[in-house]
């Protein structure tokens, strides 16, 4: 039997000058009709064309000097209620054009807790853009024929354009054979082989790309980041969220290093990125000498804490340690407020685009 991982860090604190943060919404002077503003997969798909001794083979650093400091910190739930704000404009149209509205099917599998929030913090994001959901829950210890025949069921109704399983399903449950049921063009949380597959490869588009990381892109492009080139490192390996984070930031032609478990040296690999997302599910794992000065860092970890003092009795904190990492960091997502809504706001625009390809509207 394997034994419990532990990553150590060093504490170590950097003397640093008087910290300024600012919220960043979105992009002030980029204003157009789009829900999203991250391109087509294709479209930005480029040739490896290899010039020996160009500049481009120097360092690369998202800030030259880092002496004087304003952390800006990415709001994710302001950024988000846009793109709702957008979508539900767009099911608006869609209704009074063709009198149909877009239809998602959630299924839940026991009682994490975790799972309850996300369920109904996408459920509440539906009723709020004018998108039908349906949810079915299932007793933790069901098979996995119960779970494929509700899947079964949704692929068949015709108002459903769009279904999501709610991982991670208990450990009795096969993931890969109960997503195989799932109907191809139906998947918006693109996790489907054939989905993950097209993401993986230049030239191919999956139909639906999964919506964390998809979120993760669409804040950096949305903030202005430039990820062409950068070294970009994921923390976590995990095929919701790590490899396709990782995958999607290759398309991007950002250099990509994964950082998991079994890594040596975690910390020398990450305080080299200026791009660091960690999607490890580790409490303040990430401390300021992981991360190298100038960095963007996003933070898609979500771990509850109980805490009396809040209503429902725990606090989420992410996988960095924010109050460390924003005193570092050029740009940071919070936890809660930052990838979280912005996953929603994905899930949701992926079912509107399902729900005009089923319907072939315009």
């Amino acid at each position: 039997m394997r034994g419990l991982l532990a990553v150590v860090w060093k504490n170590s604190l950097r003397k640093k000058p008087p910290l300024r943060t600012r919220f960043l919404h979105t992009l002030k002077d980029r204003q157009c009709s789009q829900i999203l503003m991250s391109p087509p997969l294709v479209s930005v798909d480029l040739p490896d064309i290899w010039t020996p001794n160009s500049s481009s083979f120097g360092g690369s650093s998202i800030v030259k000097t880092f002496d004087e400091q304003t952390t800006v910190v990415l709001d994710g739930k302001m950024i988000s209620t846009e793109i709702r704000s957008r979508i539900a404009s767009e099911v608006r149209r869609m209704k009074k054009c063709i009198g149909k509205v877009p239809g998602l099917a959630v299924i839940v599998v026991g009682q994490r807790r975790d799972s309850q929030i996300y369920v109904r913090n996408k459920i509440t994001a539906c009723e709020e853009a004018g998108i039908k959901s349906f949810v079915t829950e299932l007793p933790t210890d069901c098979t996995e024929a119960e779970v494929q025949n509700a899947l079964l069921r949704f692929n068949k109704d015709p108002s459903i354009h769009g279904i999501l399983v709610q991982l991670p399903l208990p450990q009795h449950l096969d993931e890969g054979k109960v997503l195989d049921v799932l109907c191809l063009e139906k998947d918006v949380d693109g996790f489907h082989p054939l989905n993950m597959g097209n993401l993986a490869i230049r030239g191919k588009a999956p139909l639906f790309i999964p919506c964390t990381p998809k979120g993760c892109i669409e804040l950096l492009i949305r903030s202005g980041v430039e990820i062409m080139g950068k070294k970009a490192v994921v923390i976590g390996r995990s095929n919701i969220v790590g490899l396709p984070t990782s995958l999607l930031l290759q398309r991007h032609h950002a250099t990509v290093t994964v950082v998991h478990a079994f890594t040596d040296n975690p910390e020398q690999i990450t305080s080299e990125a200026d791009i660091l997302v960690s999607a490890a599910g580790v409490p303040n794992m990430v401390r300021d000498n992981w991360i190298k000065p100038g960095a963007v860092v996003i933070d898609v970890g979500t771990s509850p804490v109980e805490d009396p003092s809040c209503e429902d009795g725990y606090r989420l904190i992410g996988d960095v340690c924010y109050e460390e990492a924003v005193k570092v960091a050029s740009l940071i997502t919070p936890v809660p407020g930052g990838v979280g809504p912005m996953t929603v706001a994905m899930l949701l625009s992926n079912t509107l685009d399902s729900a005009k390809r089923i319907l072939d509207f315009t």
